[in-house]
């Protein structure tokens, strides 16, 4: 097995080798976006970093960086399987280097002794309340009493929506019967009716939506309608410990490089979604033109293009509305985000 075609399967089924194809010099000279010098095999760094599974939007990762060898900025990737709660497990035991974590997670992690850090974007909140085509329920609040699935409380996407729901005087915790799952296991129970409504993530949400069902809240807007604040609400970012970035500064730097090159990519070309390995990696089968239309719409939201101050405040002022709703304790005791 040749260095780039590793993959590891920690706290779930593999997917199916996939291989990482890396950029040779000539094409990152005709692309012009890194050095040849970066290319060169004696030059790659490694690390292992997180592959997101079917149902959730974080696999064009890998998926872009194998499309288009340009946008491999010089690492030797082992990717290692898992789901968002995993990962972030995974991370604080060091199985992993790099992964997704937001500023509430990170914040949790603090309290109980770890010290992560956030240097690069990665993902925007993009959680959805979708009940039946058909049910009565208009508002998250009608859904009182209900049963309700979401993602597993590890993860940022629960820990946002718990915040945004509270901010509307809803307890995730006290208010209804929840179910917690991943994300195909969530639409599982919907389809089978064993729920009412579910707290769905990209691109799980539009599928349901072009099947019928009803959008009757995003996790963003519940966030921006009552704090008035119109900034992107950001989910996670690219994390390690701190530890971990203060030894590998120029391994970080490219993983932080190559996460805002796909993300930017493919904001720019949406239509990238029509390509059948990158709905295969989203788990996505027989989409339909009405399907693929509305993901053109929908996903762009998902992928964080920036990593600057303003997204930083954005993390900042999360933790102060979390810890005013005591949803966490704490603010780390150390600085949590890296500029690099």
């Amino acid at each position: 097995m040749t260095s780039f075609q590793k993959i590891g399967n920690i706290g779930g089924p593999a997917l199916g080798r996939r291989q990482v194809m890396m950029g040779l010099a000539a094409t990152a000279v005709t692309s012009g976006l890194f050095s040849p010098a970066i290319a060169r095999a004696a030059d790659r760094l490694p690390v292992r970093m997180s592959k997101a599974g079917p149902g959730t939007a974080g696999t064009i990762q890998d998926d872009l960086v194998a499309k288009f060898p340009e946008l491999d900025p010089g690492l030797d990737i082992d990717w290692i399987d898992g789901s968002p709660g995993q990962f972030q497990m995974l991370l604080i035991s060091g199985a992993l280097d790099c992964g997704p974590f937001g500023a509430l997670g990170l914040a949790e992690a603090a309290q109980k002794g770890a010290e992560l850090v956030i240097f690069g974007s990665r993902l925007n909140n993009h959680g959805s309340w979708i009940v039946k085509g058909d049910s009565p329920y208009q508002h998250p609040s009608d859904l009182k009493g209900k049963r309700i699935a979401t993602q597993l409380p590890t993860s940022d996407t629960y820990r946002h929506a718990r915040m945004a729901a509270a901010l509307h005087k809803l307890d995730l915790e006290k208010d209804f019967q929840v179910s917690f799952g991943p994300s195909v296991s969530n639409v599982a129970l919907f389809n089978r009716g064993d729920v009412d409504a579910v707290i769905s993530i990209e691109p799980v949400s539009t599928q349901l939506i072009a099947q019928g069902h009803r959008e009757i809240a995003q996790v963003a807007d519940q966030w921006r309608d009552a704090t008035g604040d119109s900034a992107t609400l950001s989910l996670v970012g690219v994390s390690a410990s701190a530890r971990w970035v203060d030894e590998n500064q120029e391994t970080a730097r490219r993983v932080a490089q190559m996460t805002l090159g796909v993300n930017k990519r493919f904001v720019s070309e949406p239509s990238l979604i029509r390509d059948p390995a990158i709905q295969a990696g989203m788990g996505l089968k027989n989409s339909s033109e009405e399907l693929l239309t509305l993901l053109e719409e929908r996903l762009p939201r998902v992928y964080a293009t920036e990593w600057n101050e303003a997204v930083i405040n954005d993390f900042n002022r999360q933790l102060e509305v979390a810890i005013d709703l005591k949803i966490v304790e704490s603010r780390p005791n150390y600085s949590y985000t890296r500029v690099l």
